[in-house]
């Protein structure tokens, strides 16, 4: 009994005490912002016939199809062609700031109400690939998702608690206010989303009223306590969501005869609008061992990758093969932003220290790119590269050692 106890005594200290998963949870944030970016980026001269007013799915029916399901979409407010070009605006803003960690608790709220906002405007234009960036969205806003390789961990680290969220934080605070005090008061809003974008806002104002006035306090070291929580059952329900994706396709796949007979990938591979390059498609179905070998190695993969998780290593080598899966179902289908999608819903599983060892490599290599450009000095060498007779300040020095962390397995 004792040491059940300890056990729960340690497992209720580490869920409660730190955000687990920081590096997972980055790659998740970094993921589906980029995924959602590009393709918003992608789609911009067809924006209009996808989710403004020249689609098929007018905005009259639009608005039928959020009454009856109770769906949000800030397009609803308005037909007005200048308010979807603002909505549309501010979707690409915020992936983009997301993508970067600026301010990344405030980004993650319109970055979901970009996404909201034109997927349930138009429900018939999307694929797998935009319920997944959907369902990701809702749970990136409860997830500490900027605590590593963002503008936000780099800001607190020169500046502090106190000063992390800077002056744009209570602006950006201010303005959304009055915005979600006009949606409540002119009855845009229902009473759920009131009341949740209501908490957000409510949460966000504490949250930076302590961090001011006691960043060191009882005050931030509850709300710290509270945010983890939360950090960690979002981070729970997205892994428990990635699993049900894979089960669920895996297991009705099953049911098909197709996929039965091992030759459910031959039909794709004919068809016009999955064959962005028809000489590689030809050559693949043309083998019918190779076709059958990835039709049943796919439902395989799928049924397994669940079960996996009870055993790390294997756990990583069926990750990695779902990854290349992915990667090849991009190129041979031509669906990239399904597979960008869908790796990065993967990429919560990858384990820390193969993400420090990246984040590592990344560094160096952007450290090496800064010493060869024109008119810097590599630090140490006594030399300078910025012309003759000049000399850059601290050149020759010994540069501080700096001790390397060891890698955190939090998540595996």
């Amino acid at each position: 009994m004792d040491r059940v106890r300890a056990a729960v005594g340690r497992a209720l200290a580490r869920v409660t005490g730190q955000a687990l998963g920081p590096y997972q949870s980055a790659v998740l944030r970094i993921g589906v912002a980029g995924t959602w970016l590009f393709f918003l980026l992608r789609e911009f001269p067809h924006r209009r016939e996808l989710y403004g007013p020249d689609g098929p799915w007018s905005w009259e029916l639009g608005r039928r199809l959020t009454a009856t399901n109770d769906a949000f979409s800030v397009l609803m407010w308005s037909d007005s062609a200048v308010w979807f070009e603002t909505v549309h605006a501010v979707a690409v803003l915020s992936a983009a700031l997301l993508l970067l960690g600026w301010h990344a608790r405030t980004m993650s709220v319109l970055f979901m109400v970009g996404v909201l906002g034109l997927q349930n405007r138009s429900v018939f234009m999307g694929d797998g690939g935009d319920n997944v960036i959907h369902l990701m969205a809702l749970y990136l806003v409860l997830t500490r998702c900027a605590q590593v390789w963002s503008l936000d961990a780099r800001r607190a680290a020169r500046r502090g608690p106190a000063g992390s969220d800077g002056p744009a934080g209570p602006l950006l605070w201010a303005v959304l206010g009055l915005v979600l005090a006009y949606g409540a008061v002119a009855g845009k809003l229902g009473g759920g989303w009131a009341a949740a974008f209501g908490a957000l806002w409510a949460a966000q104002a504490l949250w930076w009223t302590v961090q001011r006035r006691a960043p060191y306090g009882a005050g931030r070291a509850l709300l710290d306590v509270l945010a983890n929580l939360v950090h960690n059952a979002a981070l729970l329900v997205i892994m428990a969501e990635v699993c049900l994706i894979y089960a669920t396709a895996g297991w009705y796949k099953i049911q098909g005869s197709r996929w039965q007979d091992g030759t459910a990938l031959y039909y794709p591979l004919g068809l016009d609008y999955f064959t962005p390059w028809p000489g590689l498609s030809a050559l693949l179905a043309g083998s019918g061992t190779l076709v059958m070998l990835l039709s049943y190695g796919t439902v395989a993969v799928q049924v397994a990758f669940p079960f996996t998780l009870l055993n790390r290593r294997v756990k990583n080598a069926l990750l990695a093969v779902m990854i290349l899966e992915h990667a090849g179902i991009a190129v041979l289908l031509g669906l990239p932003f399904f597979s960008l999608a869908m790796i990065a819903a993967d990429a919560v599983f990858l384990p820390t220290a193969f993400l420090v060892w990246l984040g590592a490599r990344a560094t160096a290599l952007r450290s090496g790119l800064r010493r060869r450009a024109p008119g810097r000095t590599v630090a140490g060498a006594g030399r300078t590269v910025a012309g003759p007779g000049r000399r850059v300040a601290g050149a020759g020095r010994r540069p501080w050692s700096r001790r390397r962390e060891a890698p955190r397995r939090l998540v595996a």
